[in-house]
């Protein structure tokens, strides 16, 4: 979607309304809309929290108003944009775009005020909500437990590159999931014997140095932490794995579509889709302490034959018969 189609979006075309409708406007629920990411880079999400809403009957620029928040990648800010967002006030917050978000947003925002999360985090283990079961508290979402997938996500790495004795791994250490991300990397490369080289970035200036230490530990295949600052960013680290030749493997599908080589991982789109049903039902009055957090059970497997083809790997036949999808 082009920037001009996705401001458009984000507007609701609110200023095409008559003067009367304008007027109903403060009748109208309003959704705080928290993200880690980019608004360019945050299209597709939108639209399927969108859609999310629309299942349950509210169609944003008609009978609700979603103001948006975007830290495109820089997690200092969320907090400040959490707390705008409740000095709005909103009817109730949305925080998606990672898990940093949800942190940010909990302390700031009153106990009356329900919170709806998508993160890939735990967020029992983070102190986000008591249970899945029965959060307990004003806050309750959607979780994908990205970390969880360590292991196949390794084991496909494994089949890509069966010769690859050292594993690199790009990590943000200012993620909240990093740890558990970390440690379940290092459990899934033990199996295979194999050794893993973690590399830091924090900056964008850090990728050119980051893929060069690679290169110099003998990396043989890359695997890439869940991480919005690196989505933001997704076609300079596609582009560095290619220009070094390293076969690296994603969580999110979207880095397959700017050309990298593989991605298993949850939807990120129909977890966003469960989103705006959740803030729908909140919306007409269930309370997030009585609705479980719902955990995404859909994922899929994406290959890119052409990034493959560049890096001159002979894909076993078995990789693209699972593929849930396969770019030509």
């Amino acid at each position: 979607m082009r920037r001009r189609e996705f401001i458009t979006l984000l507007g609701g075309a609110a200023a095409a309304w008559p003067v009367a409708a304008r007027a109903q406007q403060q009748a109208m629920p309003v959704i705080g809309y928290l993200s880690t990411r980019s608004p360019d880079e945050s299209a597709h999400i939108v639209i399927a929290f969108r859609n999310g809403l629309n299942e349950m009957g509210y169609f944003p620029g008609e009978d609700a108003t979603v103001e948006y928040r975007f830290a495109e990648g820089r997690y200092d800010r969320l907090s400040a944009l959490a707390s705008d967002l409740v000095r709005r006030p909103v009817n109730v917050l949305v925080a998606t775009g990672g898990t940093a978000a949800t942190i940010a947003a909990k302390p700031v925002i009153p106990a009356t005020m329900p919170l709806v999360f998508a993160m890939g985090g735990d967020p029992v283990t983070l102190g986000i909500v008591a249970s899945l079961a029965r959060p307990g508290s004003n806050v309750t979402g959607v979780s994908f437990l990205v970390n969880a997938l360590a292991a196949k996500q390794i084991e496909l790495l494994q089949e890509l590159v069966p010769r690859a004795a050292t594993i690199g791994f790009l990590v943000n250490p200012n993620s909240p999931n990093l740890a558990s991300e970390l440690k379940e990397a290092q459990a899934a490369v033990a199996v295979f014997g194999h050794k893993l080289v973690v590399v830091e970035v924090t900056a964008e200036s850090d990728f050119d140095r980051a893929f060069k230490s690679f290169v110099q530990a003998r990396v043989a295949a890359l695997f890439v932490e869940v991480d919005a600052f690196f989505t933001d960013r997704r076609a300079k680290i596609v582009a560095l794995a290619a220009q070094y030749a390293l076969p690296a493997i994603y969580a999110l599908r979207e880095f397959v579509d700017a050309g990298g080589l593989i991605s298993y991982g949850t939807s990120i789109t129909d977890a966003n889709r469960q989103l705006g049903v959740y803030t729908g039902r909140i919306l007409k009055g269930a309370k997030p302490a009585e609705l479980p957090v719902m955990q995404s059970t859909r994922f899929e497997l994406v290959v890119n034959l052409k990034a493959a083809k560049s890096l001159g790997l002979d894909l076993p036949t078995s990789i693209p018969l699972r593929a849930d999808e396969v770019i030509e």
